[in-house]
């Protein structure tokens, strides 16, 4: 069964490789790529929205190197003190604001309760029992739980004292896009999520990871470089992923993953990590570098759920797929 396993794993990786699987795919889905039409007219963007898409696309279009988030500007921190709907938040959500210009990260503290924690982890328990919802190609990642569950859906992914505090920190409405839940710690090596999720003009994703069970040295915590979101944006432009016309590299994510180790020693980035307790919410900017610390506490789980927002009227893409985002209204 392992060795079956290991078959299908390697194959539909092969096939995933093939730039003309995801425009097939694409056209299957043309309602959720149709409101593309509109922007790659504005952007001046000359090509079919069915088409591969990437950074190199958009290299010379100064309308979008133009256009950056309200919180990335140098003037930041003046017009947040300014803003009509700051004062609206709490103390604590205000210093959190502030502190996601400086660091590209806020902690929301018991933002769930127990109880509303308990009954998520029931809700995923239960879709994994009933098969409703399983592992991806990963192994470790159950996608898009909340198309399966109302409650996952309404309570926590489209949470309305969250969405309230996203949209004001991106300055536009977002749009709920997908999310990941974790039954242990994820490993992952340190990385952007704009590698993944993508954005023209950069920077119009953000993610809010909950805590799901407390998180502590054992068991894989959360790891992230503040103040890293202000460096410029790492694409497949700038290192060798391997790409051409019709298909993906083969080593493209691992020579990422090379390059931003690279770059975390050059720059000597300080590593902080996020031992976070039951309930609470850890929200990231699209460009930080974050990843998930290995798992030190054999069969030891670390519950959690991550869910990623584009924002409204931006290019929304998958830079390391070369693929148009497929957005579900």
């Amino acid at each position: 069964m392992a060795s079956l396993s290991r078959f299908f794993r390697k194959y539909t990786g092969f096939l995933r490789s093939f730039k003309g699987v995801y425009m097939i795919n694409n056209l299957l889905n043309r309602q959720q790529l149709a409101h593309n039409k509109e922007l790659y007219e504005r952007y001046g963007i000359k090509r079919s929205i069915f088409r591969p898409i990437g950074s190199h696309d958009f290299a010379n279009t100064d309308q979008l190197a133009a256009d950056k988030p309200w919180l990335d500007q140098e003037n930041a921190l003046d017009r947040l003190q300014t803003h009509p709907d700051f004062g609206g938040f709490s103390e604590e959500w205000q210093e959190q604001l502030r502190g996601f210009v400086k660091n590209g990260y806020m902690v929301l503290r018991n933002f769930y309760s127990p109880q509303e924690v308990d009954q998520l982890n029931t809700a995923v328990d239960q879709l994994l029992r009933d098969a409703q919802t399983g592992f991806n190609y990963t192994g470790r990642k159950i996608m898009d739980a909340h198309l399966q569950s109302e409650l996952i859906d309404k309570q926590y992914f489209r949470n309305e004292a969250l969405l309230r505090l996203l949209n004001f920190a991106m300055g536009r409405q977002v749009v709920p896009f997908q999310t990941i839940n974790f039954l242990e710690g994820s490993e992952q090596k340190a990385h952007s999520d704009s590698i993944h999720m993508s954005t023209a003009p950069e920077g119009y994703l953000i993610a809010a990871w909950t805590a799901l069970e407390d998180i502590h040295e054992g068991n894989g915590p959360l790891f992230y470089f503040p103040g890293s979101h202000r460096m410029p944006y790492v694409t497949c432009q700038d290192y060798a992923s391997g790409n051409t016309r019709w298909l993906l590299g083969h080593e493209s994510y691992k020579r990422y993953e090379d390059k931003i180790e690279a770059i975390v020693e050059e720059q000597k980035l300080s590593k902080e990590f996020f031992r976070g307790q039951k309930g609470d919410v850890f929200i990231w900017h699209a460009n930080l570098l974050h990843g998930g610390a290995p798992i030190r506490q054999e069969g030891s789980t670390r519950k959690s759920m991550v869910a990623h927002y584009f924002c409204e009227d931006v290019i929304c893409y998958h830079e390391i797929s070369q693929r148009p985002a497929l957005l579900k209204r």
